[in-house]
């Protein structure tokens, strides 16, 4: 059995830098919803990058774009420079990010069992590498089986990626479950390439009605998590 891991949301709490980030620059002048001000970024984040993808858009377009108009939806209007001192102080806080106790279980799990583990997570190569060292997932994942897709390689919802692990890391996609927070990119895309998929479910959000794809297991805790992958062995 071999079990490929997304990073962002599923490894470590992505919302808490964002919210330490948005309470320091604008809690005390906004009452927006942190959780769905925070989705919203998330959303407008796969968009933009898709576009990077294609050399339509730039890193930096990224950076002020997401949050720009995230804010925006609310109403709230801010310049350049606050978007960009907004990435400043998030990849800041971004230094602070720490594995959740939950997913170290399951890492230890896996590694006493002897599962074959890997990650598979979309953005810029150096910046989620740099995420994926904070953590120091290398006690439990060699270097060489963590893929950041982007470049030459479609990102995740794109089966290419998957494919191209499979590859790599001689994996029977029969026995392999991509564990990842996000329906789109990781559901969808773990399915269209023929692996098995774990949807780590922590906020509790609803499928999309209208996909033609479904989890084979969905979990809305890491506690959910380890004791479906218990259950696999």
């Amino acid at each position: 059995m071999n079990l490929i891991f997304d990073v962002d949301d599923t490894l470590y709490n992505l919302m808490k830098p964002f919210e330490d980030t948005y309470n320091n620059m604008f809690g005390d002048k906004y009452d927006i919803p942190i959780v769905d001000l925070h989705k919203k970024y998330r959303k407008y984040s796969d968009e933009i990058f898709e576009l990077i993808q294609h050399g339509s858009m730039t890193i930096r377009d990224l950076q002020i774009q997401r949050i720009t108009r995230s804010l925006g939806d609310y109403g709230v209007h801010i310049d350049e420079e606050q978007a960009l001192e907004f990435q400043q102080q998030y990849l800041s806080n971004q230094n602070k990010i720490v594995l959740l106790e939950g997913i170290r279980d399951v890492l230890d799990f896996a590694k006493e069992h002897g599962l074959k583990v890997g990650i598979i997570t979309n953005g810029e190569v150096d910046h989620q590498m740099k995420k994926v060292r904070n953590l120091g997932v290398e006690k439990w994942i060699k270097e060489d089986d963590i893929f950041v897709a982007g470049g030459s390689i479609l990102p995740k919802p794109h089966k290419d990626i998957f494919k191209y692990v499979e590859e790599k890391m001689d994996l029977d996609p029969k026995d392999t479950y991509y564990v990842g927070d996000t329906f789109a990119n990781d559901v969808v895309g773990a399915k269209r390439a023929g692996w098995k998929s774990i949807w780590i479910n922590r906020r509790k959000f609803a499928a999309p009605s209208e996909s033609e794809y479904c989890p084979d297991y969905e979990a809305n805790s890491d506690q959910e998590l380890l004791d479906i992958i218990k259950g696999l062995i």
